[in-house]
């Protein structure tokens, strides 16, 4: 199978004042997040990808634009509402120094699998819809590019998280022990017997042996030689 490589937005004014920003319109990347965006960006140049997918909000596709001018021959980013944030409902737009006071809160901290945002999305919905996308999406650049495709979803810090839980068998209510920061570059295989996760929570380090070959889909028993080092400066 393909290759994803999972990108969260950059920081956002929301994310630098505290605010659970959810689905609200207009929330763009602050300078941090600019240059976040930009430095993943340039990351990624060594690496020609397939396409790029975004969420639909403002801070992805900021994002994703980032992304796509280091690229040569990926001219846009289709938007799937499926990589969109999680519906929080009520929660949406309040802080989450006064959220951690509500009674769920703990619920969402121990449980996820049981929560529901009022008037909001369950969080196994937003797993469940999210984690198609992302296999359907990456059956499709296989489809049209072969096995070693590299692709792009830009998306949110709980919808990757939700991801990664699932690519890493783990229950979703395991899914908070697992960090995605602004920017960060998460890496998933999906192969045909079981997803391999080769990076989580990265924003740093050489990615040129992604364009080297297609990822083998068996494990190597003894963890293998790794990637070959990247060329001196």
């Amino acid at each position: 199978m393909a290759t994803v490589i999972l990108v969260r937005h950059g920081r956002t004014t929301a994310n630098a004042t505290g605010v659970l920003a959810g689905r609200t319109p207009g929330v763009e990347l602050d300078q941090v997040g600019r240059d976040q965006a930009s430095a993943t960006g340039a990351r990624l140049a060594v690496v020609p990808l397939a396409g790029v997918v975004s969420s639909p909000l403002d801070r992805c596709r900021q994002t994703a634009q980032f992304i796509l001018d280091r690229q040569t021959g990926t001219p846009h980013a289709p938007v799937d509402v499926d990589l969109t944030e999680c519906d929080y409902g009520s929660w949406q737009g309040r802080t989450l120094e006064e959220l951690a006071k509500e009674k769920l809160w703990a619920t969402v901290q121990s449980q996820p699998s049981a929560v529901t945002f009022p008037g909001g999305e369950s969080m196994a919905a937003m797993q469940a819809r999210s984690v198609a996308a992302i296999r359907r999406h990456d059956a499709a650049f296989e489809a049209e590019h072969g096995p070693g495709a590299v692709w792009v979803a830009v998306s949110h810090g709980d919808i990757i998280k939700s991801v990664l839980a699932d690519a890493l068998g783990m229950h979703l209510d395991m899914f908070q022990r697992i960090n995605v920061g602004p920017a960060s570059v998460s890496i998933v295989h999906y192969g045909t017997g079981r997803p391999t996760v080769m990076a989580t929570n990265t924003d740093a380090g050489d990615l040129s042996w992604l364009s080297a070959r297609p990822t083998a889909d068996d494990a190597p028993v003894g963890g293998g030689a790794g990637h070959a080092a990247p060329p001196a400066r």
